[in-house]
């Protein structure tokens, strides 16, 4: 209930006001049945534009971090994201991929459609990263077709840091349904998952016609954090004793 709140009454309409949404391609998206969309994450807000203005109910998975801050603030954050759809998974450790596919599995096997962000993360910089795989083993494990999503001007909008958005125009295009009915039965080898998922991230970049990073996001963020961190140090050591 409180989920349809949100998006008639409270949120949807504060995000139409703010963000003035061009929605391209809603046809794509089947009115019923499992399905998941697959998109690029280039802004926090990309977690309720979506379902903003879907007719159908999504469910997305999200970092785990979004429910257990500390606090009252902590658990209104929690219940937030709890209410508007959101299941919280672990990215740590050994079992966070199979718990996400578990997690993804459960919804589609409900007839549901399930939001992904096949780069793990948001963008840093606004370019599209290399997906990981677990897109492509739940689509292969429950049979279903990927609806590719490509979230344009939400970056610029709101980039990673900046805690309020910045009203401005934005575009939400989804493409043509990939049936991957052709691996099935496939959705243990390697080989597949990965060119699989390299359908799919092709297919939104054609859609949202950004750069291309052929690695993943979080290596790449990790290596220029640590370089910046080097950086800084070093003009610290030349700085002169006074």
């Amino acid at each position: 209930m409180f989920y349809y709140a949100l998006k008639y009454v409270l949120l949807g309409p504060l995000l139409r006001l703010l963000f003035r949404p061009r929605i391209e391609g809603l046809q794509h998206v089947p009115e019923s049945g499992a399905a998941i969309v697959a998109g690029n994450h280039l802004s926090f807000a990309d977690h309720f534009l979506m379902p903003a203005i879907l007719k159908r109910r999504i469910t997305f998975l999200a970092k785990a971090e979004y429910f257990t801050g500390p606090g009252v603030r902590g658990r209104l954050t929690s219940a937030f994201f709890r209410s508007a759809g959101q299941i919280p998974v672990d990215r740590s450790g050994k079992e966070a991929g199979a718990a996400a596919i578990r997690e993804g599995l459960g919804v589609l096997a409900e007839g549901e459609l399930l939001g992904i962000y096949p780069e793990g993360t948001r963008s840093h910089d606004g370019r599209l990263y290399k997906g990981k795989v677990g897109v492509a083993a739940m689509a292969l494990g429950a049979g279903v077709p990927v609806v590719p999503c490509a979230m344009i001007g939400t970056f610029e909008a709101q980039p990673p840091g900046q805690v309020l958005p910045r009203p401005r125009p934005v575009t939400i295009r989804f493409g043509a349904p990939l049936d991957f009915s052709r691996y099935a039965g496939m959705e243990h080898e390697k080989a597949v998952l990965r060119a699989v998922t390299d359908e799919i991230m092709y297919a939104v970049l054609g859609l949202s016609g950004q750069e291309y990073v052929d690695r993943y996001a979080a290596v790449v963020k990790a290596e220029e954090d640590a370089a910046g961190r080097s950086a800084t140090g070093a003009r610290r050591r030349r700085l002169p004793r006074r």
